[in-house]
């Protein structure tokens, strides 16, 4: 009996110390974490298209939405269409934090096109010219 007892303490032991584990790797966390400090991160489940892609920058977090489409060689994702979560935390954001962005995508996604929402759109067309 006492054998037994301790086994489940030990594999309890165990449990607690792969959850902590996952806690700990969760991209969700360390996109939250990112999202408060302010930083850069790209958070997206590449294997799943129907789920949308995260990114926090500066504080701000976008979506992007992606869809799929057929390319010379495959099935691949075409189109993204990205939009902030909150417009009024955009202040303080310049051309280059959109292009570096973008860049970050195309490295995941290079047969995309990008496609902001207002006013993100307008800026980024106004710069290109």
């Amino acid at each position: 009996m006492i054998i037994l007892l301790r086994i489940m303490i030990f594999a309890l032991i165990l449990y607690f110390i792969y959850k902590i584990v996952m806690f700990i790797l969760d991209p969700k966390r360390k996109l939250e974490s990112a999202h408060e400090q302010k930083k850069f991160f790209f958070y997206d489940v590449s294997d799943n298209i129907r789920k949308n892609f995260l990114i926090t920058h500066k504080g701000t977090m976008f979506e992007g939405e992606k869809y799929l489409g057929s390319t010379e060689h495959a099935f691949d994702v075409v189109s993204i269409f990205i939009w902030p979560h909150n417009q009024d935390l955009l202040q303080g954001f310049s051309y280059d934090d959109f292009m570096m962005m973008e860049n970050e995508i195309k490295l995941r996604y290079p047969n995309a096109a990008i496609d902001w929402k207002s006013p993100i759109k307008e800026l980024i067309a106004k710069n290109k010219q």
